[in-house]
């Protein structure tokens, strides 16, 4: 048993990266565990292995009393006159190790010894499954798609399986067993079974990633990516702002021609991407958060978090968006309400005046919105 058992030790050392001391610690309790199987439920047991040739003996402790008369527990104690036989000079009060005949439980010991180590492969296997992948939490991994479990979808990650759940799952995509797609972990959770590993396709780290993956200038730090809004498989805005002002942050997440977003956007199956500029004035922000509408005047309050802006009449329906997809994203972009007006229906609301939204060269006319905002400080609004 000694050889197949080293033997055995070594190869599973090797093959599925189980460090020696925990298998046998494995296997010196379930010796344990036959011993007290075999010579009565009791705590006074000992195991003595050899980890460079798995050889072992197995020792009830036992305590020494004065006399036979004095034992109380057998199993427990021993009369000094039996103990000095087993070690000279030993003393009464002391323990003493008395060798057990393991023949008599070899047979079980070695079918314990054997569920215990494959027990142990498949706890540190789950181990190591949930480190290697609770490690990639909020990030993304690429994985095959695998089949399909009902409306969710099982996705292949090299060595565990992920879950697509049908609500990560775009609307828009379709997916096909054997195809290669790039997921986000959300979440990684123990348990018995191994870890379960939950992806998405739709959670707009995602698209952070896959900017941070592509763009140099993201990953050293020169260019942020302040804020992202998404509406996945259909569009998603991304605010970046650049901490080095020869650096322009919107010209490197897209690249020369194009080359870093377009990838981008085949990863997401044709999603489409804006890129505009961060800006700590809400007003600069809001406007470039609409793009690519052109902006006549923005008035933003940044207490309530809410923003008037006045567009041409022929950039209304632009900056408004198919079913207000372009406003929306705007508002999640910049956390503001945005409530976007044409000029004419500007210039129909009472006490509209162009001083209060325009440069002075300017002469058009425009309400007044001091009465229903109050007064307001010079940078809270930015205008072309």
């Amino acid at each position: 048993m000694n050889k197949e058992l080293m033997a055995a030790i070594e190869m599973i050392e090797k093959e599925k990266n189980i460090s020696r001391d925990s298998l046998f610690d494995a296997i010196e309790n379930s010796l344990l565990t036959a011993c007290k199987n075999n010579f009565g439920k009791v705590d006074n047991f000992r195991i003595d292995m050899n980890r460079e040739t798995a050889e072992y003996k197995c020792y009830a402790v036992k305590d020494v009393v004065e006399t036979e008369d004095d034992v109380m527990d057998p199993a427990m104690e021993i009369a000094y006159e039996d103990a000095v036989k087993i070690k000279p000079g030993i003393q009464v009060g002391e323990t003493v190790d008395i060798e057990l005949d393991s023949k008599e439980f070899g047979r079980i010991a070695t079918q314990n010894a054997k569920n215990v180590i494959l027990q142990k492969i498949r706890e540190e296997e789950r181990d190591a499954i949930y480190n290697e992948y609770s490690s990639k939490e909020h990030n993304i991994v690429t994985g095959v798609v695998q089949r399909f479990l009902g409306r969710n979808i099982s996705i292949n990650l090299g060595h565990a399986d992920a879950i697509l759940a049908e609500n990560e799952q775009v609307r828009y995509e379709h997916y096909r067993p054997t195809q290669r797609i790039k997921v986000y972990v959300l979440e990684v959770r123990g348990g018995n079974r191994g870890p379960r590993i939950l992806v998405s396709r739709t959670h707009p780290d995602l698209v952070r990633r896959l900017f941070e993956q592509e763009v140099a200038e993201i990953q050293d730090g020169t260019v942020e990516i302040k804020s992202i809004s998404r509406e996945p498989g259909s569009r998603t805005k991304i605010a970046v702002y650049s901490n080095n002002p020869n650096v322009d942050a919107v010209g490197a997440c897209v690249g020369v021609n194009g080359s870093r977003v377009n990838l981008i956007v085949d990863e997401l199956n044709g999603e489409k991407i804006d890129v505009v500029s961060w800006d700590e004035n809400p007003g600069n922000f809001i406007q470039n958060a609409l793009s690519p509408a052109k902006i006549v005047a923005v008035f933003a309050d940044p207490d309530d978090k809410t923003a008037k802006v006045v567009v041409p009449d022929y950039q209304l329906s632009l900056a408004i968006g198919k079913e207000g997809q372009n406003a929306r994203l705007a508002a999640k972009l910049t956390g503001y309400k945005i409530d976007i007006k044409s000029e004419t229906q500007a210039k129909d609301a009472p006490g509209f005046r162009v001083e209060d939204y325009m440069d002075d060269e300017e002469d058009e006319e425009y309400y007044d919105e001091e009465e229903e905002y109050g007064e307001y400080e010079e940078g809270e609004y930015a205008g072309e």
